[in-house]
């Protein structure tokens, strides 16, 4: 891992991390993927999970104040049965196969947003059986490759939360979510202290595009705000259809 190549696309992996940290989400999904084209994806899930713990910090508080407490309610305790199915079925299911899923669900949801298919108006409520499957979807695609972003989305966006809302929610989850998967990535033995010293080196940059990320969501227009995020659901969603095709 002490070549320039892994340094290069770690770093760039970790400003993936901090810049969805800082409330540009979906975004952060890019972080393993990149981080695979010098180690194995597995690898890169273990070692990006200590940057995205110091970058919640960062973001937590950011955010303290602009969050939704009821879809955290909701979602919340839903993730944690998710992130508990991941580890019982880890050697079980195979990681295309999630992947695989995971791309077709934020790629049809993206393409119904951009499409105008979605009525516009006032924003549906929180509904907690909803909420339920899609947390728990999140928790898991999460715990499998740090790709929770797609099902939270399909359930968060019909919301219409205001921009801050979103973010703060956003950030708070994936906070807490981060935070329960130290356990499971502990027992399985992917927090190594070599792993640990590297995240270390690479909190740096991840907690400066925390800052960045921050600082953009502010000044961003409301509507360029989820028109980019939705791309962003769009590309990284179809990035996920290419690996489960290609059996990555």
């Amino acid at each position: 891992m002490a070549g320039p190549e892994f340094w290069g696309v770690a770093v760039i992996a970790a400003i993936f991390v901090g810049m969805s940290k800082g409330g540009l989400p979906v975004i952060g999904m890019l972080g393993v993927p990149v981080l695979a084209l010098a180690i194995s994806p597995v690898a890169a899930a273990g070692l990006l999970l200590p940057v995205y713990v110091a970058s919640d910090m960062v973001g937590l508080y950011a955010y303290r104040r602009s969050y939704d407490k009821r879809v955290l309610a909701i979602l919340a305790p839903a993730a944690v049965i998710g992130i508990g199915l991941g580890w019982v079925t880890a050697a079980a299911v195979p990681e295309r196969l999630v992947t695989g899923i995971v791309g077709v669900i934020g790629l049809i949801f993206a393409l119904t947003l951009l499409l105008g298919l979605r009525p516009e108006g006032a924003g549906k409520p929180a509904r907690v059986v909803p909420g339920l499957f899609w947390g728990a979807l999140t928790g898991y695609t999460s715990f499998v490759s740090h790709a929770g972003a797609p099902p939270y989305q399909v359930y968060v966006l019909p919301l219409r939360l205001e921009k801050a809302a979103f973010a703060g929610t956003t950030t708070v989850l994936f906070a807490f979510v981060n935070a329960v998967k130290l356990i499971p990535y502990w027992a399985l033995g992917q927090l190594s202290l070599s792993n640990l010293e590297i995240a270390a080196i690479l909190g740096v940059p991840a907690i400066l595009a925390v800052l960045a990320g921050v600082r953009l969501v502010r000044v961003l227009p409301e509507a360029l705000f989820f028109r980019l995020v939705t791309w962003a659901l769009l590309l990284v969603s179809a990035k996920h259809l290419w690996d489960a095709a290609a059996g990555g």
